[in-house]
């Protein structure tokens, strides 16, 4: 039987995957630190059963502790002025992925924020997930297809509209 991982050890580079994934999401530096700590804190009470694979788990928590903050951010912003409008164009644009994201399965969401949010190349996604690299591109590409309606829906230009705009 093979000797368990010790959090401790892990620790480091679970840590940066947080935040990192958090930092997608909030782009904010202070909240994505908040938002990875916190995930690491429900990481660590689950240690035992979370530590042959825990990349996947502590994905979809920071990811889901990122949409929350930018909830209630988006909540609580009131506009002061011209500077603002950037930033609050921004958020807007941030709210729109996050709530996109939570519509995802909560599988094509793990790939999704693996592969293009902490920019996991396919076989390290299929690894930690546990599935073998065409089903990460099924995900990947299923979810993106979902995310790219989701946002159409809302009236989010994707960057190539943004680009022929311009």
């Amino acid at each position: 039987m093979a000797e368990a991982v010790r959090f401790e050890e892990v620790f480091p580079d679970l840590y940066r995957l947080a935040y990192r994934v958090s930092f997608r999401v909030l782009g904010d530096r202070g909240d994505a630190e908040d938002v990875a700590q916190e995930a690491m804190a429900r990481t660590h009470v689950r240690w035992a059963r979370l530590c042959d694979r825990p990349e996947g788990w502590i994905v979809t928590v920071a990811t889901n502790l990122a949409i929350d903050r930018l909830r209630r951010r988006s909540r609580t912003t009131e506009p002061v002025g011209e500077p603002v409008a950037l930033v609050e164009t921004h958020l807007s644009e941030r709210i729109d992925l996050a709530r996109a994201l939570r519509r995802l399965s909560r599988r094509q969401r793990e790939v999704v924020v693996l592969r293009y949010l902490a920019d996991w190349p396919e076989l390290e996604v299929a690894d930690v997930l546990g599935c073998t690299p065409g089903t990460v591109k099924s995900h990947a590409s299923r979810g993106l297809a979902q995310l790219r309606h989701h946002l159409e829906e809302r009236g989010v230009r994707g960057e190539d509209d943004v680009r022929a705009s311009g």
